[in-house]
C-alpha cells in the first residue's frame, strides 16, 4: 500500500492510500490545509484544534450543499429523461399516423391513376 507524506497546518503526516490515489490524497490535504489557513486569516490564532474543527465543519457544509445540489440535478435529469421518453413515444405515434396517411394517399393516387388509364378493348 503506498504511503504519502502530507503537510497540514505545518505538521507532516504520513498517510496510507490505495494504489494510484497518491495525487488525490495530496490534493485533498492541500485543500484542507487551505481551509485551515482561511479560518486562521478570518479568526486569528485561536488554537490548532479549534481551527481544524472549524475547517472540518466548513468542508462538511460544502459537502452537504453539494449533495443537495446533486440531488436536485438528479431529480431534474430524471424528469428530463421522462419528458424525453414521452416525446419519443409521441414522435413514434406521429410517425405511425403519417405512415398511415401516406399509405392512404398512395392508394388513392393509384386509384386515380388506374381510372385515367385507357381501358383495353378486347
Amino acid at each position: 500500500m503506498p504511503q504519502v507524506n502530507v503537510t497540514i497546518s505545518g505538521k507532516a503526516y504520513r498517510m496510507a492510500c490505495g494504489d494510484g490515489e497518491e495525487a488525490h490524497l495530496e490534493e485533498l490535504a492541500r485543500f484542507y490545509d487551505a481551509k485551515i489557513d482561511e479560518m486562521r486569516q478570518a479568526f486569528g490564532e485561536i488554537g490548532d484544534m479549534r481551527l481544524h474543527v472549524m475547517a472540518a465543519l466548513m468542508v462538511a457544509d460544502e459537502v452537504s450543499e453539494l449533495k443537495k445540489t446533486v440531488a436536485k440535478l438528479e431529480g431534474r435529469l430524471e424528469s428530463l429523461q421522462g419528458d424525453a421518453g414521452s416525446a419519443d413515444q409521441r414522435a413514434g405515434e406521429v410517425e405511425e399516423r403519417a405512415a398511415a396517411a401516406i399509405d392512404a394517399a398512395a392508394a388513392r393516387i393509384e386509384g386515380v391513376a388506374k381510372s385515367l388509364l385507357p381501358s383495353s378493348a378486347g
